[in-house]
């Protein structure tokens, strides 16, 4: 295969990968012979590209084994270099370019928290951390138009940019520019869902009682909540799966587990049948347990 070394071991494989270093853009290119390809499965080597930020763009089967080829992604071109402002989610910011529905492995798992719990009986939402609305977006795509409609939408952000994307995007719905940590200077009532995906975990939130604060303040009796805890990171609009932590160079899962464990036993406390589901996001979803009356 043009003397490219061909490997038949991980453990090999891995070393090499580990070994080498790779420059951003560089084109890596390996062949695997057939037999341990088949073993193996393609997603065995997505997972060993997403493991080295890098992306697996070409595979081209040879008469006697398949030739790989990687591409190194630049882990300076993504949002989390940024510094933090309202803007660092804004229309021109490299978030904005983030296309998460797209994504099987988000789709399917917020599709299912949805599901859980019963997105058609769910007349009034709220979305903390708006962004560009997918998450409404994935909601009018697994309803009628009429049963769309007759819904009422509410969208919480920080930057200005994003807030009038969001109601050009969704004009039945309400968009609202607001600090989170401030929620309590604006009247908006109470909901039947209150949808956060990747928002409560940001670095100037006080996740545990901004929590709290929503269940307390803001949802209904009987109210569902889904909440998404980022597992993963953007690089060149590329979702790689592990979190990237402060004074760690590699993926530590430790906060989100705790925040994860304490939600759910907040919840439980408080009635509520909660699931924790998910991989490159972790979904948090939680519906109020109906007992039956003797």
């Amino acid at each position: 295969m043009n003397n490219i070394k061909i490997f038949n071991n991980s453990y090999e494989l891995l070393s090499f990968f580990k070994e080498t270093k790779f420059e951003f853009k560089e084109i890596i290119k390996i062949a695997i012979e057939i037999n341990y390809y088949e073993e193996l499965g393609i997603k065995a080597f997505i997972d060993l590209a997403q493991i080295y930020k890098m992306k697996l763009v070409l595979i081209n089967q040879k008469n006697k084994g398949v030739e790989l080829s990687f591409k190194k992604l630049n882990e300076n071109s993504s949002f989390h270099k940024e510094k933090q402002s309202s803007e660092k989610y804004g229309v021109d910011s490299d978030f904005f370019k983030i296309d998460k529905i797209s994504q099987f492995s988000f789709l399917y798992y917020y599709q299912e928290a949805l599901n859980f719990c019963d997105i058609k009986s769910k007349n009034k939402i709220l979305n903390i951390g708006i962004n560009k609305g997918d998450e409404f977006e994935v909601i009018k795509n697994m309803l009628s138009k009429e049963e769309f409609k007759n819904k009422e939408f509410v969208g919480i952000d920080y930057s200005k940019t994003i807030i009038k994307y969001a109601q050009d995007k969704f004009p039945q719905a309400k968009m609202i520019e607001a600090n989170i940590n401030k929620l309590q200077d604006i009247n908006i009532g109470r909901f039947d869902m209150i949808i956060s995906i990747g928002t409560l975990q940001s670095s100037n939130i006080n996740f545990n009682p901004i929590f709290m604060s929503l269940y307390q303040n803001y949802l209904n009796d009987n109210g569902a909540i889904i909440l998404g805890f980022p597992n993963c990171r953007w690089i060149e609009g590329e979702m790689i799966y592990g979190a990237k932590v402060p004074n760690y160079n590699f993926s530590e899962m430790g906060q989100v587990l705790k925040d994860i464990h304490f939600c759910k036993k907040y919840l439980q406390q408080k009635g509520y049948r909660v699931v924790i589901t998910g991989k490159d996001y972790l979904f948090l979803s939680a519906r109020k347990v109906i007992r039956a009356v003797a």
